[in-house]
């Protein structure tokens, strides 16, 4: 399953991708991580770097191992984040709106190997959008009340 959302963040460009690149910030937007850690390479957003992200969803706990594909400050970062038989590959995209405002591009490519989770992926897509864009807006809220402290 593949899709994109867009969302516009009051905040320039620079600011929102050092907010986003920052292994620190993680927990500030996404309140279900538990836990991020690095295992390969000397910077956790280089291109080639891991680091295993664990999220608590419900009563259990999910671990993803999250790989950098690509990295080019301050326009992309992609990763693919794999974990209990699903593979999640992600492009982020920023670009200005002004010298103010930055539109994010979220581009998403999702797909598993548990029977469960393809009918999932096939009868109810709007989850995972669901889920994205909550992050999304999750990131915007800390981005704009960051900028403002």
């Amino acid at each position: 399953m593949r899709y994109q959302l867009e969302l516009e963040i009051d905040v320039p460009r620079e600011h929102v991708v050092e907010l986003f690149l920052d292994p620190e910030n993680l927990t500030k937007w996404q309140p279900s991580l538990v836990s991020f850690e690095s295992i390969k390479g000397n910077d956790a957003r280089e291109v080639g770097a891991q680091s295993r992200q664990v999220h608590k969803m419900g009563a259990r706990e999910v671990e993803m191992i999250e790989t950098i594909t690509a990295h080019d400050y301050p326009h992309t970062f992609s990763a693919t984040y794999e974990g209990g038989g699903v593979f999640n590959a992600i492009e982020n995209s920023f670009s200005e709106i002004g010298a103010q405002k930055t539109k994010w591009v979220l581009s998403s490519e999702c797909r598993s190997s548990k029977w469960i989770v393809k009918l999932m992926l096939f009868f109810l897509p709007g989850l995972f959008r669901k889920q994205s864009l909550a992050f999304m807006t999750q990131f915007k809220e800390f981005a704009e009340k960051a900028r403002g402290s």
